[in-house]
């Protein structure tokens, strides 16, 4: 019996063509803020904001990416990886939201694209992920119905240029992060705390998704391209699975946080029960006739982002105002067991197997993407004989102990057909800015250096096999059949 259950890890094998990628988000990676007629972000003007983002720290330079595409492209390709996950810019595309577009930031993207597909590997686009333009939030953000239509438009433009070679189409990558943390609690951009808005925000990012696709299905000529929306969806437990009030506090979250969103993209209605909790907040009449058909497009891949588990469970009465969960009453979540990783969240493979299961049976036509999972730690670079090393031993069994879970999920029947190990390098950290680490390329911030670290070589040789590697003492790793 392994360490992770009632399964062997090292030797299984992953099916044929199934996809080993990393992932990244622009604002986080690419710098160049200003250049090249980029216009301002919310989370440009977040990070300059005092006391917003640890350390003062902003994403101006990031990892330069924006200036190393050529040597980062490389980087992937040396990792054996087939697929890329990365995020393109509104602010780059559009400056102002709307209206004029900026060639220059078509062509960077379209040098992204080419060189990935020179190198044999698949460009997988996200739309948005977190960077709204700052004139589209002056006049209400996600608050404002027409930021919506905004955003299809934009789509569009960016689907009429790279429609012809972009593999996967991903519409918005955690809208939960942008509605709650954003227009909630406050701790993302653009910092607002209105349990309203939040719920607004809801609406019109699901909406947004809708018009999006409706418009890249019209222009996006690439026979196989597929079309997905990325959820980051909650895996909560009950802390008592025999109490009533603990079931119904793990309920209301799995309301707020997934079904709020996968019920009208996928099934074209809002939950009952969430409109019930929030009733004392709003009376939905944001959402007009003909909403839900319009977000509830067909899609190709649901993808999930996994990282930790959540216990909830019936707590005293409390304002919930500025918290992630608009409208949930008497929720208390209960401290989760370690292991934890750098980020304090704890590490459990089979929540994700857990969600991988519980996705499928509630939405059983949809093929599943993991499209995030990965971990922080504290990552020292060493040097040997002149040669720089990265050995992260809890990272490699990070991975190795989730890739273990998301083949026991394939296994039971579970129609996953890719993994997107987040991130591909160190990089700006949203709030936490350069504090959290989560690369399998360690990144010197200083001369912005590149060094793989031992989980970046596990993973090569995952991708590069598809059969999942032993973790060896000395830190590096074999395979079968594999020297």
């Amino acid at each position: 019996m392994s360490a992770t259950g009632d399964f062997r890890i090292s030797g299984l094998q992953f099916p044929d063509g199934f996809t080993f990628g990393a992932a990244s988000a622009a604002y986080q990676i690419e710098g160049a803020a200003t250049e090249d007629g980029r216009g301002a972000s919310i989370w440009d003007t977040f990070s300059h904001t005092p006391g917003k983002v640890a350390n003062g720290d902003t994403g101006d330079v990031a990892v330069e990416f924006y200036h190393r595409v050529d040597e980062d492209l490389d980087l992937i390709k040396s990792l054996h990886l087939s697929a890329y996950r990365f995020s393109i810019a509104w602010p780059r595309i559009i400056p102002a939201g709307i209206g004029e577009v900026n060639e220059a930031g078509l062509a960077f993207y379209e040098r992204v694209v080419d060189g990935l597909i020179a190198r044999g590997i698949d460009p997988v686009v996200t739309l948005y992920h977190w960077d709204l333009p700052q004139p589209l939030e002056d006049r209400g953000g996600w608050t404002n119905r027409e930021t919506s239509y905004a955003f299809a438009r934009y789509a569009r433009v960016v689907g009429e240029r790279l429609g012809d070679r972009v593999a996967v189409w991903t519409t918005l990558n955690e809208p939960w992060c942008s509605a709650y943390l954003g227009y909630a609690s406050g701790e993302h951009a653009p910092g607002h705390r209105s349990e309203l808005e939040a719920l607004q925000a809801v609406h019109h990012l699901n909406l947004a998704h809708g018009l999006a696709l409706i418009e890249l299905r019209e222009v996006v000529t690439r026979p196989d391209a597929k079309f997905s929306v990325t959820n980051c969806l909650a895996t909560a437990y009950a802390a008592d699975p025999a109490n009533p009030e603990d079931v119904d506090a793990k309920r209301q979250i799995e309301a707020l946080q997934n079904r709020a969103f996968t019920d009208p993209q996928l099934r074209g209605f809002y939950p009952p029960d969430l409109l019930e909790d929030t009733k004392h907040i709003t009376d939905w009449s944001f959402v007009r006739d003909g909403d839900v058909q319009l977000i509830n497009q067909p899609i190709d891949i649901l993808g999930i982002n996994y990282y930790c588990t959540g216990t909830a469970r019936r707590g005293p009465e409390h304002s919930t105002e500025g918290t992630p969960y608009p409208g949930a009453t008497r929720v208390e979540a209960v401290e989760q067991p370690g292991p934890y990783t750098d980020m304090g969240w704890n590490i459990a493979p089979h929540g994700l197997y857990d969600l991988l299961v519980a996705t499928h049976e509630a939405y059983p036509e949809f093929d599943i993407m993991i499209m995030e999972n990965g971990a922080a730690y504290r990552d020292q670079v060493v040097e040997h004989n002149g040669v720089k090393r990265v050995h992260d031993p809890e990272r490699v069994d990070f991975l190795l102990r989730h890739f273990a879970a998301a083949h026991r999920a394939i296994k039971a029947g579970v129609p996953l057909t890719g993994y997107f190990v987040w991130s591909l390098m160190d990089n700006f950290e949203w709030a936490f800015g350069y504090a959290k680490r989560f690369g399998i390329v360690h990144v010197d911030y200083e001369t912005q250096e590149r060094t793989k670290k031992d989980s970046a070589l596990w993973y090569a040789n995952l991708a590069e096999t598809g059969v999942i590697p032993e973790q060896l003492a000395g830190g590096i790793l074999s395979s079968p059949g594999r020297n």
